[in-house]
């Protein structure tokens, strides 16, 4: 059984930094991309962060570029996402994705994570 569990989210202020962890079991970790998509209330989901399996292809949804930092330890079945200069606006149930027939960037991807609350302050 598949399993993405994500951690590291909370309440912050506004300009500051989390880091959201995803621990993945259950399946073959190395040869998946790895993502994180995000969805704040009333919204659609949105893209956030993808690395490829080797992590040599890394992209971002454009309204985190340069705030976000998304890299995996494969050593330790592990993705995560850093996150700076937060403003209100990143508010959002944060979700860790594993794809490998579909694409975190497009909310296709095979798997899914329960979600992390982040919640940030003004």
């Amino acid at each position: 059984q598949v399993q993405l569990v994500e951690s590291g989210g909370g309440l912050v202020q506004a300009g500051g930094s989390l880091r959201l962890s995803c621990a993945a079991s259950g399946l073959p970790f190395s040869m998946y991309a790895m993502g994180w998509s995000r969805q704040a209330p009333g919204k659609e989901r949105e893209f956030v962060a993808a690395i490829s399996w080797s992590g040599s292809n890394i992209f971002y949804g454009d309204s985190v570029k340069g705030r976000a930092t998304i890299v995996r330890d494969n050593a330790k079945n592990t993705a995560y996402l850093q996150m700076n200069s937060l403003k209100p606006e990143d508010t959002a149930v944060y979700y860790c994705a594993a794809a490998k027939f579909g694409a975190v960037e497009t909310g296709t991807a095979d798997y899914w994570g329960q979600g992390t609350q982040v919640t940030v302050s003004s």
